[in-house]
């Protein structure tokens, strides 16, 4: 009987899903658990205030767009839908927007930071000899530090446009929070750009720091 054979490309994809459902479902449940401590139900009416991954997916930037890129042999894209926000029902618009539009990214950094620990734990204690595993530890700490700081960005529809806007609210920063498609448009440009690299590298910094705390 032939030996069958898995890359280990899809190996690391098939461990790297799982990290991926999680890492987005924990992101959009942070904004809507916020948005409804601080006056806003909206997401939770519509069934978004749940740790329930299918509840966020979208059909093209959920599933789609991370075989895609995974096919084309690109680093993973993707992203879940939206959480909607109702900015009337916040009692300090500015702020209280800022605060929800942050939770997503600083969701993603706590989960890395407790993905580090676990990871950490592994690699200092021998908890576990299954590579896969602490693999899949690494990745929680790869991805939510990637998701955090690329959340950042101040490029629509990303969290960062709506942070920016809410602590500089003028005809400048409302533009780019109101750039809808072309936002898209950019960030595209962006992401194939040489600033890609010069992005991937401060991530790459940033984990380093992190692999020498660990040993």
């Amino acid at each position: 009987m032939p030996d069958i054979q898995v890359s280990e490309k899809l190996i690391a994809f098939l461990t790297f899903l799982p990290m991926f459902f999680l890492s987005i479902t924990f992101h959009e449940y942070a904004h809507a658990f916020i948005a409804n401590k601080l006056g806003d139900p909206t997401a939770k009416n519509l069934g978004r205030l749940t740790f329930n991954p299918i509840k966020h997916a979208d059909l093209f930037g959920t599933l789609i767009m991370p075989i895609a890129s995974f096919a084309s042999g690109f680093a993973l894209i993707g992203w879940a839908k939206p959480v909607p926000i109702d900015r009337r029902n916040f009692k300090n618009v500015y702020k209280d927007d800022a605060l929800v539009s942050f939770a997503g990214p600083l969701a993603n950094l706590l989960l890395a930071l407790g993905f580090f620990l676990i990871f950490y734990l592994f690699l200092n204690y021998h908890l576990s000899e299954n590579q896969l595993l602490i693999n899949f530890f690494w990745y929680g700490v790869f991805f939510n530090i990637f998701l955090f700081a690329f959340n950042l960005l101040p490029i629509p529809p990303l969290d960062g446009s709506h942070i920016l806007f809410d602590l500089y609210p003028n005809n400048f920063t409302a533009k780019i929070l109101n750039l809808g498609m072309y936002g898209t448009i950019i960030l595209l440009l962006f992401i194939y750009s040489p600033l890609w690299e010069v992005f991937m590298n401060l991530i790459n910094f940033i984990l380093t720091a992190f692999l020498k705390l660990a040993r």
